[in-house]
C-alpha cells in the first residue's frame, strides 16, 4: 500500500517507455512526503480497445489507491506531482489524468508472505 495503476492507451508501447512510467510514478509518490517508498506497489493495464470521443488518440491515466486518512491538499499535492512527471516525460499523450482514492482501513485486508 499504496497503489499506483497506470492504465494507458497507445501510450506506453515500448518496454523502455512503461518502465519510465513505473519509475516516474513511484519516485513522485516516495517524494511526496507522507508515503514511504518500501510500501509503493505500481502496476501497468493496457487498454487495447478504448474510445476517447474527443478525438485524441492517447492516454494514460494514473490511480493512486490508499487507506483513507490524508488530507485533500496531500492528494492534490499528489496529483499535481504526477502531471508534472509525466507532462514532461510524455509529451505526445493526448489525455493526461491523476486521481487520488481512499479505500476504507475496515475493508482493506492483505497478507504478506
Amino acid at each position: 500500500m499504496p497503489h499506483l495503476v497506470i492504465e494507458h492507451g497507445n501510450a506506453l508501447n515500448t518496454l523502455e517507455s512503461k518502465k519510465r512510467a513505473m519509475q516516474l510514478g513511484a519516485k513522485a509518490m516516495s517524494e511526496c512526503g507522507f508515503i514511504s517508498e518500501k510500501d509503493i506497489k505500481v502496476r501497468i493495464r493496457d487498454c487495447e480497445d478504448f474510445l476517447l470521443l474527443d478525438g485524441r488518440e492517447s492516454f494514460i491515466h494514473c490511480t493512486v489507491r490508499m487507506l483513507a486518512g490524508r488530507s485533500d491538499d496531500q492528494k492534490e499535492s499528489l496529483t499535481i506531482a504526477l502531471r508534472e512527471e509525466y507532462e514532461h516525460a510524455f509529451p505526445n499523450v493526448g489525455s493526461l489524468s491523476f486521481e487520488v482514492c481512499d479505500m476504507c482501513p475496515a475493508s482493506y485486508k492483505k497478507r504478506l508472505a
